[in-house]
């Protein structure tokens, strides 16, 4: 009794569920923060209008996150091809030759350590409940946490993007151009901190290091297009 009770009383909460949408989230608020923070300081830093930065800040922004939905889809997509394919190669391979395929379920177990007869008891039991899924988990490793899903990750993707690419445009608010370049730095620079944090925290890992590489990554990528609007707005380009 004493056994059950704690039974009902743990629960376990594991990451790997959110894998498929949390990675496109991540993904899409961090590039959103960096490539529509760095459109704009690179335009600021040549002495563009605001008008002009503004105007280079919305059309980054539109154009990346529909190319990160578009690209999380078809990469994803990708994926759930092979998985498909996976799937029919194995309901034809069942169908051939359903002997040769429960002993090699039975040698799946064995190698991760059960004893040949009790490899046998389950090998069997699950192919009399559901061959092609012991197969498609078992041998292939496919699960139900892992599967693609593109429309979720091309939404994940797209939506987390536009959030993240919002966050520099309150440097905008500022007045003047050296305070306007300062703010919007700044502000990607906390919103790259805050994306860092969330991921670390949603991915059950510790904060330190995930942080400060989304952090870093960050600020060199406005480092280098800075210097080049720099380059561009000296040469009068």
């Amino acid at each position: 009794m004493a056994f059950f009770s704690a039974m009902a009383g743990h629960s376990e909460v594991h990451a790997s569920g959110r894998a498929g949408w949390l990675r496109a989230a991540v993904l899409g608020a961090n590039d959103g923060l960096v490539s529509t923070s760095s459109l704009m300081v690179g335009v600021a830093s040549s002495g563009a209008s605001t008008s002009a930065i503004l105007t280079a800040g919305i059309a980054g922004l539109a154009a990346g996150a529909m190319a990160m939905a578009a690209g999380e889809f078809v990469s994803v997509s990708a994926q759930s091809d092979v998985e498909n394919a996976d799937r029919v190669k194995e309901t034809a391979e069942l169908a051939a030759n359903p002997e040769a395929e429960l002993e090699e379920l039975t040698r799946i177990y064995e190698g991760r350590g059960v004893p040949r007869p009790l490899a046998e008891q389950v090998a069997a039991a699950l192919h009399g409940e559901d061959a092609l899924e012991a197969h498609l988990r078992d041998e292939l490793g496919h699960s139900e946490m892992s599967k693609a899903r593109p429309v979720q990750a091309a939404f994940a993707s797209a939506v987390s993007f536009t959030v993240g690419g919002l966050i520099p445009f309150l440097g905008m608010l500022a007045h003047g151009e050296t305070a306007r370049l300062g703010a919007i730095v700044i502000v990607t620079i906390i919103g790259l901190a805050v994306a860092g944090t969330l991921g670390a925290r949603a991915a059950g890992t510790t904060l330190l290091r995930p942080t400060l590489r989304v952090v870093f990554g960050g600020m060199a990528a406005m480092l280098v297009t800075a210097l080049i609007g720099r380059l561009a707005g000296v040469a009068g380009v």
